[in-house]
Parts: structure tokens; sequence; C-alpha cells
């Protein structure tokens, strides 16, 4: 492998010193070279950056992973990234990796909400050899760019890319080399205009004889719940937040194995979102919804704010996390409630909330009464809202 890699660095240095030839394409053996940049497409709004932690400057979530980079997924985990305070470009932290064995390149990537047939602009500034900054998913082939090195000091990565029609998200990802080195990377910038703002709901609009239950937090998990569950075949839309969601992923598994059944997204700490600035918003939705896409292989649409606390940053917040649907509830059963937030009894289209408790094996049953006493049926609420 050293002999290998040794090899390509200096074969590396004599093609880009050398009149008309390039450094090598991509292979399995080789870092990639970086290609022409395609011409801007029109904008679809005014230019943000859509990254999250671009800067690597925010904590993390109460209740977060051991040593988690708020925003990004490395695929060393700590034991290779971590934030530092040497010498960032700018601010006061950066992030440095350091691959901890010879077949890692130390990536650390975040997914990014973008909108169809669209041209972005990504940069990075980075320390180190063999740099690499690029975005898988656009729907069109991107050369990343990379630096040989950057002399100890920082240099900007820059690559465009335009998303094809059916594109959402991209991956956006930075890595070393093998066996070149740990390396730094700082002012991230996904640059290009934001996806509209999520919608904020509290029932569903239908005139199908169906109402929607929702189980939020997760901490306490009963046999009792799981087999009423089980037992009535009850669609359930889960909110459990990525703690006790990652302890126990089979329990989750479990309740939600009915057809329409889904889990879903809320938040990382259960902060009041509304006292958060957009950028800490952001790293709560995105970071729980990493956690659910990993845990469960199914990316959330749907965020149901902690204690319904939410406001216009949390709306564009969720969007820029790919949620399209912002889910409160217009009636309450938990923990032996029963309030119906409209006069009358439960209505087609009711958003029914309740909490993984103690309670819950009753909670069910008391809401399950009240949705036959008004003649409707418990169905997914994904299956509605998308």
């Amino acid at each position: 492998m050293s002999t290998r890699l040794s090899a390509l660095a200096a074969s590396v240095t004599l093609l880009t010193g050398l009149t008309g030839l390039t450094a090598p394409a991509a292979s399995a053996d080789q870092p990639p070279a970086s290609a022409p940049a395609p011409a801007p497409a029109p904008a679809g709004g005014p230019v943000v950056n859509l990254a999250t932690n671009p800067g690597f400057e925010l904590p993390a979530p109460n209740l977060a992973d051991w040593g988690s980079i708020p925003g990004w997924t490395c695929t060393g985990g700590p034991a290779e990234a971590a934030v530092t305070t040497a010498a960032p470009h700018t601010g006061t932290s950066a992030l440095t990796v350091t691959p901890a064995g010879a077949d890692s390149t130390g990536e650390c990537a975040q997914t990014v909400a973008v909108q169809p047939n669209t041209t972005y602009t990504a940069s990075a500034w980075v320390r180190g050899s063999f740099v690499h900054l690029g975005a898988t998913g656009t729907g069109n082939d991107v050369a990343p760019a990379w630096t040989e090195t950057t002399g100890g000091g920082w240099q900007q990565l820059t690559t465009r890319f335009t998303t094809g029609p059916n594109a959402r998200s991209i991956r956006l990802y930075v890595h070393g080399w093998y066996q070149q080195g740990p390396f730094s990377v700082d002012d991230v910038h996904v640059d290009g205009p934001a996806p509209a703002p999520a919608v904020q709901a509290g029932s569903v609009p239908t005139t199908d004889k169906v109402v929607f239950f929702t189980v939020d937090d997760g901490w306490q998990r009963t046999p009792e719940a799981e087999k009423f569950i089980a037992d009535h075949h009850l669609p359930i839309t889960a909110f459990p937040l990525p703690m006790p969601a990652g302890t126990d992923p089979g329990f989750f598994q479990r309740v939600t194995a009915v057809p329409g059944s889904s889990v879903q997204d809320h938040s990382v700490s259960h902060a009041d979102l509304s006292k958060l600035p957009l950028a800490q918003q952001q790293v709560e939705i995105c970071d729980a919804r990493d956690a659910m896409t990993r845990l469960f292989g199914t990316a959330p649409v749907l965020f149901r704010p902690p204690s319904f606390a939410w406001n216009a940053d949390t709306l564009q917040a969720a969007a820029n996390c790919g949620i399209r649907t912002v889910l409160t509830a217009d009636a309450d059963f938990s923990w032996g409630a029963a309030n119906i937030w409209h006069p009358g009894p439960l209505q087609p289209g009711d958003v029914v909330l309740m909490h993984w408790s103690d309670t819950l094996a009753t909670d069910l049953q008391r809401a399950l009464a009240a949705a036959d006493a008004a003649g409707l049926k418990p169905a997914g609420v994904v299956d509605y809202l998308h």
C-alpha cells in the first residue's frame, strides 16, 4: 500500500509539472482530477448557504451521540474526526480528520436538500494533502475538486453542479486520501436557492373516514403497548428521539410493522426550537433525520416539533433537511387524557398525539374507542400527506 501511494504521489507531481498533462483520472488506486465547472443555471431564489454547521462552530445538541460532529457523519467517528480550535480558517474552530488506518480516507459527509434543475456551488477551505470535495446524488456526473497539497496553509476547493429533474437532495462529502496524513476543513458552503419552507399542519385535509395515531419520544417502551398495536393491526406514526430509538431500534421496527406505519423526525434533544436560531434548528432536525435514516433505512418526510413549539425558522430549517411537513396535532390522548381541540368528536383527518409511556396501551385503547365512536379508522399519515 505505502509503495503504491508513494509512487502515486510522485507520478502526480511529475504529470502536473509537464505542459499539456493533467493528474490521472479517478480509480480505486488514485484520486480523481478536477474538471471545469458547468455554466451556472438560472437561480430559483436568493442564494444562501445550505450546508449544516458549515464552520464547525455549533455545539452538539443535548442527547446527541458522544463525539458527534453536529450536521456531519464521519465514517471513522470520533476516532478520526474532531472539532479543534487549532488555527481555524475563520472563527474559533475547524474540523480535523486523522484517518485511523491504511484503508481510510477519513470521509465526512452530510445530506443537503436542493431544488431540481438548479445550479449550486460547493466550496470548502481545506488544509492537508490530497483533500477532496464533491457531491453525489445530483442527477449528473460531478467531478470533485481536490488538491495535491495546500503547502501547510489553507486553500479553497470549489465545484459546481446542476441538479437533475428528480434531485431533491445531494450528499456533500470531503475526504483525504490513503496514508496521506491528517487534513482540516472549515467554512463549507453549498450556495444556491433554498427549498421552499415546509408546510405546518395539525390535521390532514381528507373526506376519508380516517384518523392518524402519532406517538412521540420513546423513553418508555412497554410490551403492553406493543401487543395492543399488533393485536389491533394499528398503523402508527412514531416520532422517537434518536437516543431511545438507537437504544432499542428493534422495538420501533416492530411497532411500525403494520402497513402505513413509519418512523419520523422529532429533533435530537427535544429542545424548544422556537428559542433557537435557524442554524441550530437545522442541526436538531437534520441530525435526527440522519439518525432515523441510519436506523430504519428510510429518510423522514415529517417533523414533529417538540411541545409543538415552532416558528418560521423551523419551517425553513425543516425544508433544508428535506422535510416537507411540520406536523402538530388536533387531539391529545397522552397519559390518560382525551382532549380534542375542536368542537365535537374526532373528525376525518384528525391527528392524535400520544407518547411512548407506561400508559400508552390504555391511551391507544381509549383513542381507538373514540375513533370507533366517530366511525373512523386509523390510517398512516404519510400515505395521505405524501
